[in-house]
């Protein structure tokens, strides 16, 4: 059974995702950063990201963006969260290949619902 990443460096929300997705049966795997995301994403590949767009280093932009094109992994599904709630944010977060973009903090019916739509 694969895992669904968990990019965020604020351990409260890295906390609230975790517990929604394992409340519904998801295994998570966390990471603080892009960088660490990118390292264990070589290692095994998750069946969803969930990327926080305010990262240290690079930003989930950046993250989203690479992973989007590159051929290896441009098919695995990333949600974008974030509390940058402005039209404009959204708009350049679907730009960059992000599957959906959801606010913060996360409703968490409608996030559970949007992860388990892409991990169909």
């Amino acid at each position: 059974m694969g895992y669904t990443l968990v990019v965020d460096d604020s351990a409260t929300e890295r906390a609230i995702i975790t517990g929604c997705l394992q409340g519904v049966g998801i295994n998570v795997s966390v990471a603080v950063s892009g960088e660490e995301a990118l390292a264990k994403i070589q290692q095994d590949f998750p069946d969803l990201i969930i990327l926080d767009v305010v990262l240290p280093g690079r930003s989930g932009f950046e993250i989203c963006r690479e992973l989007k094109g590159s051929d290896h992994t441009n098919k695995i599904p990333i949600i974008l969260c974030s509390t940058k709630a402005t039209e404009i944010d959204k708009f350049w977060g679907m730009k960059q290949g992000a599957d959906a973009y959801i606010l913060k903090p996360i409703n968490q019916q409608e996030f559970v619902g949007k992860v388990k739509e892409l991990i169909a």
